[in-house]
């Protein structure tokens, strides 16, 4: 395997942040944070997109989203501890919103910790959002912008997790070895290393994770697994105003 980067004449810096509680310490000269929260939020907002959504409006507490229940043209969607939040039709799962009908509504969303994380980031000049789902196409447009990039992984309560975190580690690796790009911080180098163990076999080292293995206690191991394979779509969502749209690329 190689090596982190040791490149010392790269042009910007990409670093990551583990959990959304040390943002603040990272968020200084960041021009760009990507947003992941790989099961599920993130990812199912990717799967609303490609299936015609027209924005997503990521809120902080099931009351305001419960405020959109039957009004026309919006899909109120919360979800908490994995599953949907009682008196709402559906959470975050990117099955269930591939099998809606999405075309040209505004889904209002809250979840445990991907809409925390966003609202958290929404003061950066920009904000995207970062699956496997959109690995390739996310990773090919960070690498032609010429400003700093924060990987900010929504964790899981404010604490580490495994998922989030080796697809930081899959984006740093794609940037680092564009020579663009450096990084400074210990936990970049640590995101790195963990994706090169993972890299082979992801769903593997993620067989451990006492979050998929909570999923998959809700019988969403269908979701996990949609999750977790790259690249099924080529749309960036992106925070304008404080709803999510999808980038024209």
């Amino acid at each position: 395997m190689k090596g982190a980067s040791q490149n010392t004449d790269y042009r910007f810096r990409v670093e990551t942040c583990f959990v959304p509680g040390h943002y603040p310490l990272y968020s200084q000269d960041m021009g760009i944070v990507v947003v992941i929260d790989i099961l599920r939020a993130t990812s199912a907002m990717v799967t609303a997109f490609e299936h015609g959504v027209r924005s997503i409006i990521p809120v902080g507490t099931i009351e305001e989203a419960r405020n959109y229940i039957g009004r026309e043209g919006y899909i109120a969607a919360a979800e908490r501890n994995g599953e949907v939040v009682e008196g709402f039709a559906v959470g975050n799962s990117p099955i269930a919103f591939a099998q809606m009908d999405l075309k040209d509504k505004t889904i209002v969303m809250t979840t445990t910790n991907g809409t925390k994380a966003i609202n958290l980031a929404s003061g950066a000049r920009k904000v995207v959002i970062g699956s496997f789902l959109n690995l390739t196409a996310l990773t090919d447009w960070l690498l032609k912008q010429d400003e700093n990039v924060l990987l900010l992984c929504s964790g899981w309560k404010d604490k580490f997790n495994l998922e989030d975190s080796v697809f930081a580690g899959a984006v740093m690796d794609r940037m680092l070895a564009s020579g663009k790009f450096g990084l400074e911080e210990d936990s970049s180098i640590a995101a790195k290393y963990l994706y090169m163990s993972a890299s082979e076999n992801v769903m593997g080292i993620l067989k451990a994770a006492p979050r998929r293995k909570r999923l998959e206690s809700l019988n969403l191991y269908e979701d996990v697994k949609f999750c977790l394979t790259p690249d099924q779509s080529k749309v960036i969502p992106i925070l304008q105003d404080g709803a999510l749209v999808r980038m024209p690329l």
